[in-house]
Order: structure tokens, then sequence, then C-alpha cells
């Protein structure tokens, strides 16, 4: 039994480290809406798809109309249930299924959300994913214990104003470290 307090890496990026051979996360900059005793949920956040947010809103009957998100990607969340939107958004607002997750962003799963942005009345920062990532209780420690993950607090910045072929560098900058710096393995003496 460890008397060590569980950690909490919600509002936190992790930062694939370059060991990551697992082609959905290798790269990846996945920001924690949620961690916990049973598990945590992220999303990565640099992985922009071919699908645009005004073909999403076709798709779901909401045209966005002259909306200037409606050029912007959507981005491959995760693994997980694919088939599902999940938006990222700040300032956090009234909408259905909210999860308040930090530095006044929230995670919606609801439709209203997307309703409003088709309105022109929505969230002012948003960044839809089609999928998540997921890990069950105490898996993720498990892959930070075996360096497969830097963390860092999260800075919404980086998820809402660097584009994101840069948010990789930009992430480990809060940290300090340049990727030049990264090795694949830890050092041991």
């Amino acid at each position: 039994m460890s008397d060590a307090s569980p950690i909490d890496l919600s509002n936190q990026f992790l930062i694939a480290m370059p060991g990551m051979v697992d082609p959905n996360f290798a790269g990846a900059v996945i920001y924690v809406c949620e961690h916990n005793a049973d598990g945590a949920l992220g999303l990565v956040i640099n992985r922009p798809t071919d699908l645009s947010m005004a073909t999403l809103f076709e798709r779901i009957d909401m045209p966005l109309e002259s909306s200037p998100i409606k050029d912007s990607p959507v981005y491959f969340g995760g693994p997980v249930h694919t088939d599902r939107g999940f938006v990222l958004h700040a300032p956090i607002g009234a909408y259905g299924s909210s999860l308040a997750v930090g530095s006044g962003l929230a995670l919606t799963t609801s439709r209203d959300v997307l309703q409003a942005v088709a309105n022109g009345e929505g969230p002012a920062q948003i960044l839809v994913t089609l999928g998540y990532s997921g890990w069950e209780a105490g898996q993720l420690e498990s892959e930070i214990a075996q360096n497969a993950w830097l963390s860092v607090l999260a800075d919404p910045a980086v998820i809402f104003d660097v584009p994101a072929s840069d948010r990789f560098t930009a992430a480990l900058r809060l940290l300090g470290i340049d990727p030049i710096m990264l090795a694949g393995e830890a050092g041991h003496a």
C-alpha cells in the first residue's frame, strides 16, 4: 500500500514522448478533460482531419453559412467513439451536457452547443473533435511512469491560438523544453 496521493492530470497537456509507438498518439498533444480514480478522458488537440467544420455542420443539418470557423478543421480526438463529437470551448456557457474542465474551458457533448455556433451565438473559442482518448483506472499513471508522456498545466492559448502543426512544440515550451532535447528513453545511471 502506498501513501502517495493520487495525481490529478485534469486541465493538463499530455505530450507524447519520442518512444510512443501507438500511431494514435505518436507526436500527440492531449488536453486532459477529466482524470479521477476511474480513469482519464482527453482530446488530441494537434491532429486536424480533412473534415471541415462547414462539412460537419452540413452533415448534421446545421449550415454554418458565413461563420468565421467554417473552414476550420475538425480534429481526431482519439480512438474511442470516433463517431461522436466532442466540443472543447470557452467560455463555459450553459449547455445540456457540459463538463467544466479548468482554465475557463468546458467539454460539451450535447448538440445544443453546435446549434448555438450555427446560430452565431456559440462560444468564442471552439475545438471540435471526433472521438476521444481514454484510459482505465491507473493506466495513465502507469504510462507516465514508463516515460510515455510528459505533462504540464494546460494553456488555452495553445489550444485556440497556436496552429495545430505548432502545438507540440508550444506545449513542450511550457515545460522549457526544446523538442531537440527529447530522448526516446529515460536516462539510467
